[in-house]
């Protein structure tokens, strides 16, 4: 997909290493700010985009967020108490969202929304948190859109159409409904084309250290036994070239358990970071400039780029047919200016 010229701005949340970034500015999105609490994705994001995002949300004062048209965000997943909503009833006091997310990392992305009126967002997270807390949580993250007046869908989707990794996601869009002339539901891509195989990323050449010990393959191949005879299916994962791996997962750097690669005439090898980077969608021309651990850390939480990119297309698609942009634009000016 060709970049675009700019025609809308976007703040990049709980940014990791800039996947979100990637995919909104192929479509012609400027990203106008960006946080993300962890040193080292701070450092790769830097080195990527020339610009260092700020730190801990929560320690960001939302009048030094710049008004922007999107938001965007892969936010970590708290449980929320509901504890003390009853005794505010009795007490008339305030309680909605500010009580029933107050403390937790979505409290603020609540709070922006609230006081910047984006028109539209798009957060990522993983497909359990449907369930999480017996579904209260994700009950409470709907309730939320609901008070703060954003129309919503949500959608489960897996990446494996864009490369060559089963990695399933829950994806929640949503548009400020003042724009909107009527309840209009987005609807996300429908993605069934087939994807790539795992040869598609892999290097020719490469480091004979990703190439596991007889010691750890050891290991993995007793564990894999164990849980199996126990009736459990857990253990490693192992690919080959034909094939699409399991889910990359930010403790990877710890064994490699869940993707390894089969190699003939050895142990089976680890993929590197270069690798990881592809199998999210990275383009190869993003730089790597962290250690190893990091690195598998940072790609393993990172969102899968082609994918966001989809989604991006269809949300510009969506915003342009209804013209919420230009909607948006007109509501901010003083009230009798170009009408």
């Amino acid at each position: 997909m060709a970049q675009q010229k700019n025609s809308f701005t976007f703040i990049d949340l709980f940014a990791g290493i800039g996947g979100f970034r990637i995919g909104f500015e192929k479509v012609g999105g400027k990203c106008v700010f960006s946080s993300e609490i962890d040193p080292f994705s701070r450092k790769t994001y830097k080195n990527n985009f020339g610009e260092e995002p700020s730190g801990d949300i929560n320690e960001i004062k939302i009048n030094a967020i710049p008004k922007h048209d999107l938001l965007l965000g892969g936010f970590p997943c708290q449980p929320f108490s509901l504890a003390g909503v009853s005794k505010k009833n009795s007490l008339g006091r305030e309680h909605g969202f500010r009580d029933k997310t107050q403390g937790t990392l979505f409290f603020k992305i609540a709070e922006i929304l609230e006081i910047k009126r984006p028109a539209a967002f798009l957060l990522e997270n993983v497909k359990n948190l449907t369930g999480h807390d017996g579904g209260k949580t994700f009950k409470t993250i709907l309730q939320t859109f609901e008070e703060l007046g954003y129309e919503y869908n949500y959608k489960i989707l897996d990446a494996k159409c864009f490369v060559p990794q089963h990695r399933e996601r829950i994806y929640i869009v949503g548009f400020d409904k003042s724009l909107l002339s009527e309840n209009l539901t987005f609807e996300f891509p429908d993605f069934q084309k087939t994807g790539p195989v795992l040869s598609s990323i892999l290097q020719t050449e490469y480091d004979k250290k990703y190439i596991i010990s007889d010691k750890l393959w050891n290991w993995h191949q007793d564990y894999a036994k164990k849980h199996k005879s126990k009736g459990n299916g857990f253990g490693y994962g192992l690919a080959d070239g034909n094939s699409i791996t399991r889910t990359l997962s930010a403790r990877y750097h710890k064994d490699g358990a869940e993707i390894l690669v089969h190699l003939k005439n050895s142990n089976p090898r680890k993929l590197t970071p270069r690798e990881c980077a592809r199998l999210m969608g990275f383009p190869d021309s993003f730089q790597i400039t962290v250690s190893d651990t990091q690195a598998y850390r940072q790609f393993g939480n990172s969102v899968v780029v082609p994918m966001v990119s989809e989604i991006a297309d269809s949300m510009l698609r969506y915003i342009k047919k209804y013209g919420l942009l230009s909607k948006a634009i007109q509501k901010s000016l003083p009230s009798g200016i170009a009408k």
